[in-house]
């Protein structure tokens, strides 16, 4: 199944824009309860504003709350950026730590931004149990576990680790466009012949193919029909 999720998405990568962990840290935190899509609508601004931890540390209450109204819950993310800044300087120099252990000290990490953190701007394999993530290998009955931590870790053990990041990627980006959570596309799904749920939603090609979302809609539901007629993707 990771076989074909690697052929199905080739370019599957983090969706939040950023270019340094600190601005990575930042727009995972505002992405919580929001679209990596408003995030980053919101994010230039605010990286125009903030580019440093000192930045954050000293920032006016009131202006980062208007700066990051629009991806909801401001106040709390304001106070969690503002403490992200001031724990930065005062502990780490002003920069973000590159290990788990210490990224989930700082206000507004938890494990699942953490691991985002590792994965995506350290190159440090890390699995994001985010609620895409979670809802599909419950689906696929990788896992029964509900607990995110133990889902990272019952996964951990069935993944090599150095494809931890990009297992992350390639189940969000399955998640979003093809496994909804209400009403999956079945029948044009790459993973239909593996898929222990297939049936939860529309399994013929046509009705399902409506449910495809995202810029690689085309090339999924080729290769989605291409499966049913007997490709096997991931293989020479």
């Amino acid at each position: 199944m990771t076989r074909v999720l690697a052929e199905a998405f080739p370019d599957a990568h983090c969706e939040l824009d950023f270019t340094n962990p600190l601005e990575l840290a930042v727009a995972t935190i505002l992405s919580a309860q929001s679209t990596d899509a408003r995030v980053n609508l919101t994010t230039p601004a605010l990286f125009k504003r903030y580019r440093t931890a000192e930045d954050y540390a000293g920032a006016d209450r009131l202006e980062m709350e208007e700066l990051i109204r629009p991806t909801g819950f401001f106040r709390n993310k304001t106070n969690s950026l503002i403490g992200l800044g001031t724990a930065l300087v005062e502990r780490f120099g002003g920069e973000v730590p590159n290990t788990l252990a210490d990224l989930v000290t700082l206000p507004g990490v938890g494990r699942k931004t953490a691991n985002v953190i590792l994965g995506n701007a350290f190159g440090i394999p890390g699995i994001t149990v985010d609620t895409h993530f979670g809802r599909l290998v419950r689906r696929w009955e990788w896992t029964e576990e509900e607990d995110p931590v133990k889902v990272e870790h019952e996964i951990g053990e069935l993944v090599p680790k150095k494809d931890w990041t990009m297992l992350s990627h390639w189940v969000i980006f399955h998640g979003r466009r093809v496994c909804h959570a209400r009403k999956p596309a079945c029948g044009a799904c790459v993973l239909a012949k593996d898929c222990p749920s297939f049936g939860t939603g529309p399994t013929g090609l046509e009705e399902a193919a409506k449910l495809v979302k995202g810029p690689e809609a085309p090339q999924l539901i080729d290769l989605a029909e291409r499966v049913r007629n007997g490709y096997k993707p991931g293989h020479a």
